[in-house]
């Protein structure tokens, strides 16, 4: 799994002036005012968003450990999964002795648990 393991860096895209005023959260808003230097990418300014930035088509989706999420609901899920490239999130709906179990059975398969 490591070869698919995206080595570019993206910047973190920050809101503009979210450093600055505390009553700004610091997620992405687009700056649309007519002199923003942002807006026109001006060199030296921070980083805007655009589709350049994007992940490639194979990495698109993927858990940053490199497997493929899949939501387990029930033992019987668990044959269907391919230990070498996907891995399980059991859904929150679970309880605590199903829960206990499915994490038991998944480590005897060899399989990846996400949220155990």
């Amino acid at each position: 799994m490591s070869d698919l393991v995206n080595p570019r860096k993206k910047p973190k895209f920050r809101r503009w002036l979210s450093q600055t005023y505390k009553r700004l959260s610091e997620s992405w808003r687009k700056p649309r005012g007519i002199h923003s230097k942002i807006r026109v990418r001006r060199k030296g300014k921070i980083k805007m968003p655009s589709i350049g930035w994007g992940a490639p088509k194979s990495l698109r989706g993927l858990h940053p450990s490199g497997f493929k999420e899949v939501v387990i609901y029930s033992m019987k899920d668990l044959e269907k999964i391919n230990p070498e490239k996907e891995a399980i999130k059991i859904s929150h709906t679970v309880g605590k002795k199903k829960r206990g179990e499915i994490v038991k059975r998944a480590n005897e398969l060899k399989i990846k648990v996400l949220n155990p």
